[in-house]
C-alpha cells in the first residue's frame, strides 16, 4: 500500500492551486456588499457566509474525489438524473451566470475611469464584445497563458487585497450603521444564503477530480492518502479565502454609513480604493479585476466547452466555446445587478440538491448500503427546491404547499423533507432486503 505524503511545499502548492480555481468574480464582489449591508451585525453574517462560501465547497471537492467524478456521484440517484443535474451545474457556473458575471464585474470596476459623458450602455456593449472575443481566442489555447496568469494575477490580486483591506483597517470610518435588510433579521442565516451566490459549491463538484489528479501526479495514489491530501489542500485554500472574505467584509462594513445604498460589491471596492488611493488605486483595482475575471472566464469557457463536446461527440469544442462566449456576452449586457438578481432562484434550486449530494457522498459507504436511499432523498429535495425556485422566479406572491413547512420563510424549507425522505428511504430499503442481508447489515 502506498502511504506517501506530499511535502509541505507540495501541499501548499496544491492548496494555492485550489484557491486560484475558486477565487473569481463572485468571491470579489459578495463579501464587501455583505459587510456593508450587515453593518454592526457583520460577525454573525460573515460566519454564516463562511459555511457556504468555504466549508461546503471544500467538502464538495472531497466528496467528488471520493466518488471519482461528479457524474459518478449524481449517477447514484439515476444515470438520467446525473446527466441532467451535471449539465445544469455546468450551465450555471458557465454561460447562465458565472461567465457573464466575469465581464460585468470587470466593467463595473472600469466605470469610474470612463469619461463622464460616455453612455454606459454603449460602453458596456463594446467592452463585453472585446472581453469575450479575447476570452474565446485564449480559450482555444489556454495552456499558453496558464503560467503567466497564475504567476502575475494571483500575487497581484493578493497584494491589492492587502492594500485595500489594510487601508480600511488603519483608517476606519467614524461610524458603522445598523444592519440593513435582509441582515437585520437572522444575519447568520442570511450570510449562509448569500454564500450560495459564490457558486463555489457547484464549482467544487467539477474541481474535485482535477485536484485529485494533480495529487496522484505527485506520487500519492492510495485512495485514503489522496483524500487526506485533498483535505490539506482544502485547509490551505480555505484559510486564504477566509482571510480575504473577512477583510473584504470589514472593508464594506466601514463604508456602511458612506454609501448605504450600494447594490453590488464591485462599487463598494471601487469606492474604498478611491477614498484611500485616489484615481491610481481605482486604475490598479480595475486592472487586477480585469485580469482575474478574464482568467476565470477563459477557464470556464474551456471547462464547459470540453464537457459538452464530450457529452455530444459529434459536436465540436470550438463551436461550443464560441456559442458560450456569444451567449454570455449577451447576458452580461443586462448588468451586474440583474445577473445577481437572476442568480438567486437558480442557485436556490441547485444548492439544496448539491448540499445533499455532498453530504451523502461523504457518507457514501453508509448510503450505498440502503437501496433507494439516494433516489428518495435527492428526488424529494429536487422537487421541493425546484418548485419553490420556479415560484419565486415567476410568481413570488403565489402560495404553494411547501410554504407551510418549517424554515420555509428562511429559504430552508427543503431541510425537513430531506430528513423525512431519508427516514422513508431507510425503512423501505431495509424492508426490501432479504432477512440474511438485514442480519449482516
Amino acid at each position: 500500500m502506498n502511504a506517501k505524503k506530499l511535502t509541505i511545499a507540495q501541499a501548499a502548492t496544491v492548496g494555492v492551486t485550489l484557491f486560484s480555481m475558486f477565487f473569481g468574480a463572485g468571491n470579489l464582489i459578495l463579501p464587501p456588499l455583505l459587510g456593508l449591508k450587515a453593518g454592526t451585525d457583520v460577525i454573525p453574517a460573515v460566519a454564516g457566509f463562511l459555511v457556504t462560501g468555504i466549508g461546503l465547497p471544500i467538502l464538495g471537492v472531497i466528496s467528488v474525489a471520493l466518488a471519482g467524478t461528479v457524474r459518478n456521484l449524481a449517477d447514484r440517484v439515476h444515470p438520467v438524473y446525473g446527466r441532467i443535474f451535471v449539465a445544469a451545474v455546468y450551465l450555471a457556473i458557465g454561460p447562465c451566470l458565472a461567465i457573464p458575471r466575469t465581464s460585468s464585474t470587470s466593467f463595473e470596476m472600469l466605470v469610474p475611469l470612463l469619461p463622464a459623458d460616455m453612455p454606459i450602455e454603449i460602453a458596456r456593449l463594446v467592452f463585453s464584445a472585446l472581453f469575450f472575443s479575447v476570452a474565446f481566442l485564449l480559450a482555444l489555447r489556454p495552456g499558453r497563458l496558464t503560467k503567466l496568469l497564475g504567476h502575475v494575477t494571483g500575487p497581484a490580486l493578493i497584494l491589492l487585497i492587502i492594500a485595500v483591506t489594510g487601508a480600511a483597517i488603519l483608517n476606519p470610518e467614524a461610524s458603522v450603521l445598523a444592519a440593513q435588510a435582509p441582515y437585520d433579521k437572522a444575519p447568520a442565516l442570511q450570510g449562509f444564503l448569500t454564500g450560495y451566490q459564490t457558486m463555489d459549491l457547484l464549482a467544487s463538484l467539477t474541481f474535485g477530480i482535477v485536484i485529485a489528479t494533480n495529487i496522484r501526479a505527485l506520487g500519492v495514489t492510495e485512495p485514503g492518502s489522496v483524500a487526506r491530501e485533498i483535505s490539506r489542500a482544502g485547509a490551505v485554500a480555505g484559510a486564504i479565502i477566509g482571510v480575504i472574505y473577512i477583510g473584504f467584509a470589514f472593508t464594506g462594513m466601514q463604508l456602511s454609513s458612506v454609501i448605504p445604498e450600494a447594490t453590488n460589491g464591485a462599487f463598494v471596492l471601487t469606492e474604498s480604493a478611491t477614498r484611500h488611493f485616489g484615481s491610481a488605486g481605482v486604475a490598479i483595482a480595475a486592472a487586477i479585476f480585469l485580469l482575474a475575471c478574464l482568467n476565470v472566464c477563459i477557464g470556464l469557457i474551456s471547462c464547459c466547452g470540453t464537457y459538452f463536446a464530450e457529452e455530444f461527440p459529434r459536436t465540436d469544442y470550438r463551436a461550443w466555446a464560441l456559442g458560450f462566449a456569444v451567449f454570455s456576452c449577451v447576458v452580461s449586457n443586462f448588468g451586474l445587478d440583474t445577473i445577481l438578481a437572476f442568480s438567486v432562484p437558480l442557485l436556490n434550486a441547485l444548492y439544496p440538491v448539491s448540499i445533499c449530494l455532498v453530504i451523502m457522498g461523504l457518507l457514501h459507504r453508509l448510503c450505498d448500503r440502503v437501496p433507494g436511499l439516494w433516489t428518495w432523498v435527492i428526488g424529494v429535495v429536487t422537487v421541493v427546491s425546484v418548485s419553490v425556485s420556479l415560484r419565486d422566479a415567476l410568481a413570488p406572491k403565489f402560495w404553494i404547499p411547501f410554504d407551510a413547512q418549517p424554515f420555509a420563510a428562511e429559504s430552508m424549507g427543503w431541510v425537513l423533507p430531506a430528513v423525512l425522505a431519508a427516514v422513508v428511504g431507510v425503512v423501505l430499503g431495509l424492508a426490501r432486503r432479504q432477512p440474511g442481508e438485514r442480519a449482516a447489515a
